[in-house]
Parts: C-alpha cells; structure tokens; sequence
C-alpha cells in the first residue's frame, strides 16, 4: 500500500514538473527555520525543474524499494520515515498529516519487518536450513 502510494506521488510530482513548477514557490512559506524557507527558495525554486524531478525519482525508488519487498523494504521503510521527519521542517501545518502518516508508517514498517523475521527462510533446492 504505501509503496503503491509513494509511485502515484512520484506521478503527482511528474505532473507538477509538466503542468507548472511555480506551484511549488509557496512550500516552504512556513518552514520552521530560516534555512529551511531560503534554501528552498534560494536552491529548489532556482531550478524547479530539476529539483522537483528528483523528488519525482526519489519517491518512486522508495515505492519501488517497499514493493520489491526483503531487504530491499527496510530500506525504504527507512527512507519514507526519514522523509517524513524531514518533512516536518516545512511548518506546523505539515505536522497535521506528518504525525498520524509517521504513526502508520511506523506501526506498519514494524510489521512487515517483523512479518518478514518470522517466515521461514528459502535456501534454495536441495539446500538444508
């Protein structure tokens, strides 16, 4: 589910990028430190373009990531988390959909992970455990 969700906001991005990058411009408006509200002007909104491509890619690899399962999962557990908690330094009004998703995420990365633990492992033909 969550790497399904992560390859549409890749296309969302996708769509941005084509229709209109100053939809991006106001993002950081209320970011919680000068840094975070300059560096996007200042750096992403310099190439718009360009910045919001990567993001496009990189939200498609964690959906990739998450759906090729293994090992390949808890990494991108890892980076949706990371993702999330970076997220939040773009305003208090991001937290509103931060907090309950970082719950979720949570909740479900320690269940997959877990899930993942406790399945037998295949060793191949012929191979003994």
């Amino acid at each position: 589910m969550v790497g399904g969700f992560y390859l549409t906001m890749g296309g969302v991005h996708l769509g941005i990028v084509a229709a209109d990058t100053e939809t991006y411009r106001h993002f950081a408006d209320a970011g919680l430190f000068a840094f975070v509200r300059d560096g996007w002007q200042g750096i992403f909104m310099a190439h718009p373009a360009s910045f919001g491509l990567m993001l496009a890619g990189g939200e498609v690899a964690l959906g990739i990531l998450l759906l090729l399962g293994g090992r390949y999962a808890a990494v991108g557990w890892a980076g949706v988390i990371t993702f999330h908690l970076l997220l939040m330094l773009f305003g208090l009004g991001v937290w509103l959909w931060c907090i309950p998703a970082l719950i979720a995420l949570v909740v479900l990365a320690r269940q997959d992970t877990t899930t993942r633990a406790s399945r037998p492992r295949h060793h191949g033909p012929g191979v003994t455990p």
